[in-house]
């Protein structure tokens, strides 16, 4: 039930930035291009819209979609992999070099996770808990704002705990499923949700009975009697 929470919360997070992202980003382009056009009443009104924090907002947004789309790649086997070796190997051999790449790329994640939240707390977390909970931090370090938003950097930088800490409990995940099933999340890149599989014709189209004409198959042969699907 958990697990099934958190998929789809990361799920939800990654298409909303995706979602969000692109229409500020149009709203951007579409703001800068009609405040060329010397349309009274409109152009002024335009002008006086400050939108130089969408830059900004959406490199925000882009970075925290890439750090929770890793996680979802880790969980879905999205991500690309070179396994021409491995798979020549035996099924004993390929198992363990398997397990060995999934828990090397946890050890890894949990390591940037590690550092990245030391960075974090340091950068001005640690400053905005304690006044948020009305203790003492006057001699801690408030940390640096972002030049347009004005935010405070360690929210920004938070995506890089969060996302490294969500990846690494997915290697984990990954892992475990691998060891009690013998088997790997597998993503086919080239199936388009929402497109029906085509069932194949059992027709050689190229074949010629009567030695004249190729198979119609979108028109019934004429009968006998002149007419569409008669008696031959």
């Amino acid at each position: 039930m958990l697990n099934r929470i958190l998929n789809h919360i990361e799920e939800l997070l990654v298409t909303f930035l995706m979602g969000a992202a692109t229409v500020i980003i149009f709203i951007s382009v579409m703001h800068r291009y009609l405040s060329g056009y010397d349309i009274p009443g409109l152009q002024d009104w335009l002008l006086s819209l400050n939108v130089g924090w969408a830059q900004e907002l959406c490199i925000i947004m882009f970075v925290w979609m890439a750090k929770f789309g890793a996680a979802y790649g880790v969980r879905t086997g999205i991500h690309v992999g070179v396994d021409v070796l491995i798979n020549r190997l035996g099924d004993r051999m390929r198992a363990k070099f398997i397990i060995f790449g999934l828990l090397a790329g946890a050890t890894f994640t949990g390591i940037v996770a590690s550092l990245g939240a030391h960075f974090v707390w340091e950068n001005g977390a640690h400053y905005a808990i304690f006044n948020a909970l009305g203790m003492a931090g006057g001699d801690l370090y408030e940390g640096p704002t972002t030049p347009d938003l004005e935010w405070p950097t360690w929210i920004v930088y938070s995506a890089i705990p969060l996302g490294s800490s969500l990846m690494c409990f997915r290697f984990l995940q990954v892992t475990w499923g691998f060891i009690k099933t013998g088997e790997l999340p597998h993503h086919d890149h080239g199936h388009v949700d929402g497109l029906d599989e085509e069932v194949p014709v059992d027709v050689d189209v190229y074949g010629m009975d009567d030695n004249l004409h190729m198979h119609d198959l979108k028109h019934k042969p004429l009968g006998e009697d002149g007419k569409k699907g008669g008696k031959q």
